[in-house]
């Protein structure tokens, strides 16, 4: 069966060594890892190289539901590109470019079958687009 890729994307002015500090060190990943303002990151691991886990927890800020969503690393280049595959076996690739102090990210993610493809679609460019934010206020 052949899986659904959804892209999203966001050009972030800042240089991609800030960008790619704040989007895997865990103090920053608590910060902006969030879809909308109900929701908040209250802890994140990251061991960012090849072979190595990260796991952020989730929650709804009224503490109505929470989950843990994690993975493992598939391929790290710093600065231009991580891969890794999700613990429920979906894979995600994301891509750093930096132009003219722009750097430009792009993340492709196999979709899952519980919730619709522009739930989907929603949930991560939200949290791309807070991440987006959170870089540029900082």
């Amino acid at each position: 069966m052949e899986k659904t890729v959804l892209t999203i994307n966001a050009a972030i002015n800042a240089p991609v060594k800030k960008v790619w500090e704040m989007f895997n060190d865990p103090q920053h990943v608590t910060k902006w890892n969030n879809p909308s303002p109900d929701w908040h990151t209250p802890k994140a691991e990251n061991d960012l190289r090849e072979g190595g886990n990260f796991i952020y927890r989730m929650e709804a800020k009224d503490g109505s539901f929470g989950f843990d969503f994690g993975g493992t690393y598939d391929e790290v280049k710093p600065h231009e590109r991580i891969a890794y595959t999700m613990g429920d076996g979906r894979k995600v690739h994301a891509t750093f470019r930096e132009e003219g102090g722009v750097t430009h990210i792009i993340e492709n993610f196999e979709a899952e079958t519980q919730n619709t493809l522009e739930v989907q679609q929603t949930g991560w460019q939200g949290i791309l687009d807070n991440f987006k934010s959170y870089v540029e206020s900082n």
